[in-house]
């Protein structure tokens, strides 16, 4: 192993939670110069070859081609699920959504986490669970109506179900991924190798390829080091340099409300009212429901 660039946590969270928060934006910004799938298909390279250096540097090279046709089975359907499925359906989610409206919205995959739990992990229900769930869901609700959350009225319908849909597969994935016990930056790269694979295919079947301009270049690359592959690791060293998993991982709340800024300075979105307070609704129906954990002796 190389030795750590930090010998504490917080550094490596932090690092990862400001390289979070610029994502909305690079999304935005990148999206005016490509498709969805065309950003997909350009940051899922630069995302694998990055993985494929820090294993380098980390010399965990002989682990890549030590999995059984098991796990190399197990990566495909992953890298079916991300990076393919989730950021296509994310990024057409953000093609029709104001990025402070898609990015709160994406909050939900932890609470799809909790619900998906219930039948694929026969987790039994609890009142924190469900009262949880219906405060998060109540918060997309104002932020999915812009506010008129009585009136039922969606601006955009299509988009905010494509940011709901892509929580759900990332919650799929997630449920998934942790069966996995091969060390996590190997698996990922594996991943990204399969999903660069389906979207290329996807990408070939239903459109022409064009080269990218320098500015289509710059997003994917900038998203595929700092959404996708470098900052996972940087999160990944801070949760096991910490004793204290719960205070290291509440910290990403934070990401949200410093990626409302970004996108405030930087997009010139007007941040509403309404996106706030459904974020905080988001943000508090999952806290609820670590309360709830702890109360019960569970690991939040």
């Amino acid at each position: 192993m190389s030795k750590p660039l930090f010998s504490s946590a917080y550094p490596y969270a932090l690092l990862a939670i400001l390289f979070w928060s610029t994502i909305s934006t690079a999304f935005k910004l990148s999206l005016r110069y490509q498709t969805p799938e065309q950003l997909v298909l350009y940051a899922s390279f630069v995302s694998f070859v990055i993985l494929f250096f820090i294993i380098f540097l980390q010399k965990k090279h002989k682990l890549i081609f030590q999995g059984t046709r098991q796990d190399y089975l197990r990566s495909a359907i992953l890298g079916f699920l991300n990076p393919f499925l989730y950021y296509t359906v994310l990024l057409n989610a953000y093609n029709r959504l104001p990025a402070q409206e898609a990015q709160a919205l994406n909050y939900i995959w932890v609470v799809m986490l909790v619900l998906l739990s219930i039948p694929l992990l026969k987790q039994k229900p609890r009142f924190f669970d469900l009262s949880g769930v219906f405060i998060s869901f109540t918060g997309a609700l104002v932020i999915a109506t812009r506010g008129n959350f009585t009136s039922l009225k969606f601006a955009e319908p299509l988009g905010v179900f494509l940011a709901l849909f892509s929580t759900l597969i990332w919650a799929l994935f997630w449920l998934y991924n942790v069966r996995d016990k091969r060390d996590e930056v190997v698996k990922l790269l594996w991943n990204f190798g399969f999903g660069f694979i389906f979207i290329l295919l996807y990408h070939l079947i239903t459109s022409q390829f064009h080269v990218p301009t320098f500015k289509a270049i710059i997003g994917a690359t900038y998203i595929g080091i700092f959404e996708m592959g470098l900052t996972f690791v940087l999160w990944l060293n801070a949760l096991q340099k910490t004793k204290n998993t719960a205070r290291i991982t509440n910290l990403v709340f934070i990401t949200p409300f410093l990626s409302l800024v970004i996108i405030s300075q930087v997009l010139h979105e007007r941040i509403a009212l309404s996106t706030i307070g459904g974020l905080l609704l988001i943000i508090g129906g999952i806290l609820w429901q670590q309360i709830g954990y702890r109360k019960k002796g569970s690991v939040a």
